[in-house]
């Protein structure tokens, strides 16, 4: 069997021509005709199945080890799939530190249809298995991030979904900043892997799409009937977008580790920085990674800046990062959560949470290291100066 990186560059043949074309075609048809009225042919139309997503979908379910891949719009969309497949009254643990767009379809859409969610701390088990276990009821799934947006803490896939098997639930597990290059949650027990293949897995920043991977037969034919009748299918050319980012997943996500553990240093030495989140940063963090069967720490980091400093004037005068949500793509970006990717959690709640109004989050890309943290550093030198001049203010005496 081939290794993990022929695989990103190979996927699995589907079969569907012979021409001898290297790279896969990509078939604009919304329609295939049956050679007879009889016939049961093996793509009849576009929503039911395409050639270019089979492509991608049998990649993305080869590299998570899983039984079936499914291709959607995008990662929200694979993720109102997952969820669908669900019925009213159903009760779902959910990590309290998610995404804010996977926040708003829970609370503000399957709110409406009926679905229970229990919002937990998924770094405390004794606290999961609680909820999991109900008053009684059991919970039917829990839901949760590999690492958590944006405080990148690292989730224990294998303790995690060993307890929710001990009450029949589902493990549905957010992939996407960890992708299967550094994590294969089916094989620590996971039944569903979801992605923004937005992110790391498209990488350029040029296609919205999101996948998912069923650990078992069951669970496949679930959510196919979800992708089929919702019908939020990703088009032909944005498989293959996606199909051509992964063939790099490897090389980019390798620089952007080593360019993100050079700004999570820059950062943990600067006087102006109160807290860095980095998974993975000295031997204890490095170690939790080893445990928590992660093989690396991810291209993402967030910081706070101290008290005082003004994030925003970190964030509008840099020059390299670009200011703009999303990460995972060859560009660095810059955001601040509270008013961008998190602006849906109402602040009491993020403030629960540790997302604060000073929380900085750096997508890092594969730039030069050196001018990452040299814009970095100019950003901070006007941020230290806007502070020294309120200072100067405030201590000059009033004249009258």
């Amino acid at each position: 069997m081939a290794r993990f990186n022929t695989q990103l560059v190979h996927g699995i043949a589907v079969e569907d021509n012979a021409t001898g074309a290297v790279n896969p075609p990509i078939y604009n048809s919304s329609t295939f005709a049956f050679s007879s009225v009889d016939d049961i042919p093996r793509w009849d139309y576009a929503r039911s199945g395409n050639p270019t997503r089979e492509f991608l979908e049998r990649q993305i379910a080869q590299l998570e080890h899983g039984v079936r891949g499914f291709a959607f719009s995008s990662g929200l969309a694979a993720i109102h799939a997952s969820l669908s497949i669900f019925a009213p009254g159903d009760r779902i643990v959910v990590g309290d530190n998610i995404y804010g767009g996977t926040y708003s379809q829970i609370h503000e859409f399957f709110d409406r249809w009926g679905l229970k969610f229990e919002v937990v701390d998924t770094q405390d088990l004794a606290a999961v298995e609680a909820a999991l276990r109900g008053n009684g009821v059991p919970a039917k799934a829990l839901y949760f991030e590999t690492f958590t947006n944006p405080l990148l803490q690292v989730n224990d896939v294998a303790a995690l979904s060993e307890l929710a098997h001990r009450y029949n639930a589902v493990v549905i597990v957010d992939n996407t900043f960890v992708t299967p290059y550094l994590q294969q949650p089916l094989d620590l027990g996971a039944d569903v892997v979801l992605h923004s293949a937005t992110k790391y897995l498209a990488g350029h920043s040029d296609v919205v799409a999101g996948l998912a991977v069923a650990g078992s037969d069951e669970l496949a034919h679930r959510l196919y009937f979800a992708q089929n009748r919702l019908g939020g299918v990703l088009p032909p050319a944005e498989s293959d977008s996606v199909r051509k980012g992964l063939q790099t997943l490897a090389l980019r996500l390798d620089r952007q580790q080593e360019n993100a553990a050079r700004v999570a240093e820059f950062l943990q030495e600067n006087p102006l920085v109160s807290s860095v989140h980095y998974p993975g940063t000295g031997i204890r963090g490095k170690q939790e990674l080893t445990d928590k069967g992660v093989k690396g720490a991810g291209g993402v980091l967030a910081f706070e800046v101290a008290k005082g400093v003004n994030p925003s004037v970190i964030l509008n005068n840099l020059h390299v990062f670009r200011l703009a949500v999303s990460l995972g793509a060859v560009e660095s970006l810059a955001e601040l959560p509270c008013r961008m990717t998190h602006f849906e959690i109402p602040r009491e709640e993020r403030l629960k949470l540790g997302i604060t109004d000073e929380l900085i989050r750096l997508a890092i890309g594969i730039e030069d290291a050196d001018d990452l943290v040299e814009d970095l550093r100019q950003a901070f030198a006007l941020a230290d100066k806007e502070l020294e001049d309120e200072s100067a203010e405030r201590s000059v005496p009033v004249l009258r």
